[in-house]
């Protein structure tokens, strides 16, 4: 792997909920990758940041320790040794970051004085601290020469999202915002426009002319894992489809961007959000699994969603009149990360009876796998169909190639300054606006049963049901 390390500026990276849950299972180990592949700058210092301070910093480096060994397969003592001996932690709140500013200057004149260092400052908090801890970062001037990494929800709804926006605003640059979504980081999402536009097979067919419909699924067989409080205040449509799912649509409805990069890319996928509907309430469906009023932290009469299945439209010309089928859960049947394009069936009379559409399927795995079902003869003497499936696995493609991991590949992209993967202030209010309408309408939430693939009214939302559906 190249080493970029040498084009980078040293840097201080400041990581607000360090301790956290986050933290342990993604950043720490994202940190640990980029360091043995050679991918942080020369001279940096982690500074973790909270309310409540973990110990001593030995104490704290012991506790990522131990985290790194949890998560990392073959863990390399000298690079975590000296991840970890670049490692503090500091409180602080946002009434009161004195401590920290200080120890940030401290870190930066070590690492060779305030102007040639950057800040990368990480705010994994919850959306109710969120404007507070902004305002609070510039107070202290943390944001002087920082990059701000925002992580989702952005705001609990339009009104709270434009109140955000407005508190960012106050004290950086939208060019210093980076508003991580780690869907957007995954190889297998960014694979989506190398298939599409780098191949003539599929690009001329990518519209209403050919597909039927499009389902993005994203079922989970974990359920609450401790988070119950956190969707308890959010629950499943702001965690997911306003964020996940509808950047996922994104990706697979924009018009082609001319080149891979920050604006063409972020224009083209906004274009899209521009031309969907708002969400009709009547076409979401609500869920909630049996047994997550029992979970720690939540509401014994709770009525928040833990599923949703919405049917959108992009009204352009490419995609007018072609649903969009968004469905993801918590405690269901399966963990899939799917996109199935559905497409028409054939005006063809040749053959007695439908032979069905065809679908091409692309698995959003970390080694990326695409599969179209295809109808062929069946061997024999009859002209009789059957189903197949070509199917192409990259793994086995590129042998020797290791993707990055999501949040690998966005902080390093936040180290280098590159917002293309990054959801920009513009698409976020367009994506609350969508939404609105089903907060101010909520439906009414079924119960599913664990294990299963949602309620029957969600099974039922597409025309000819999910590709994924038992």
């Amino acid at each position: 792997m190249a080493d970029v390390s040498d084009d980078l500026l040293p840097h201080v990276l400041v990581l607000f909920g360090a301790t956290g849950d986050l933290a342990k299972r993604k950043l720490f180990p994202g940190l640990y990758s980029l360091a043995k592949a050679g991918r942080l700058p020369e001279d940096y210092a982690i500074i973790g940041s909270g309310r409540h301070s973990p110990g001593t910093d030995e104490e704290f480096r012991e506790h990522i320790k131990e985290a790194l060994e949890d998560t990392v397969d073959d863990l390399d003592e000298s690079v975590a040794d000296d991840l970890l001996e670049r490692l503090s932690f500091q409180t602080s709140s946002a009434d009161d970051g004195s401590d920290l500013a200080e120890k940030v200057r401290e870190a930066e004149e070590r690492l060779g004085g305030s102007d040639d260092v950057r800040r990368l400052v990480y705010l994994s908090v919850p959306p109710s601290a969120m404007q507070d801890m902004i305002a609070m970062l510039g107070t202290e001037k943390l944001t002087e020469r920082a990059r701000l990494v925002i992580e989702k929800p952005f705001g609990l709804d339009l009104a709270s999202s434009r109140e955000l926006d407005t508190a960012l605003k106050d004290v950086v640059e939208e060019d210093q915002v980076f508003r991580i979504d780690h869907f957007l980081g995954k190889e297998a999402v960014q694979n989506i426009l190398a298939l599409r536009f780098a191949n003539g097979l599929f690009e001329p067919a990518w519209d209403r002319r050919s597909i039927a419909q499009v389902q993005i699924d994203v079922p989970e067989t974990l359920g609450m894992e401790g988070r119950g409080s956190f969707y308890e205040s959010t629950g499943c449509l702001r965690d997911m489809i306003s964020t996940h799912l509808c950047q996922l649509l994104g990706f697979v409805a924009l018009e082609d961007p001319g080149a891979f990069e920050e604006k063409a890319l972020r224009d083209a996928k906004h274009a899209v959000f521009e031309a969907m509907r708002p969400l009709d309430p009547a076409r979401v469906v609500f869920g909630q699994y049996d047994g997550y009023r029992d979970e720690d932290d939540v509401a014994d009469d709770s009525d928040v969603e833990t599923l949703v299945a919405v049917e959108a439209y992009v009204d352009n010309d490419r995609w007018r009149d072609v649903p969009f089928y968004l469905r993801t859960g918590k405690a269901m049947a399966q963990t899939r990360r799917t996109i199935t394009l559905r497409f028409r069936t054939p005006d063809s009379q040749i053959f007695q009876g439908s032979p069905g559409p065809n679908e091409l399927v692309l698995e959003l795995t970390d080694e990326p796998e695409v599969s179209v079902d295809v109808r062929a003869k069946r061997p024999g003497p009859e002209m009789e169909l059957a189903e197949a499936t070509l199917r192409l696995d990259f793994a086995d493609d590129f042998p020797d190639d290791h993707p990055l991991e999501a949040y690998e590949r966005l902080l390093l992209d936040v180290l280098r300054g590159d917002q293309t993967l990054f959801t920009r202030a513009d698409e976020v209010d367009r994506l609350w606006q969508i939404c609105q309408p089903v907060l101010d309408d909520r439906p009414q939430v079924h119960t599913y049963e664990q294990e299963s693939w949602g309620p029957q009214q969600a099974l039922d939302l597409p025309d000819g049901g999910w590709a994924l559906q038992g």
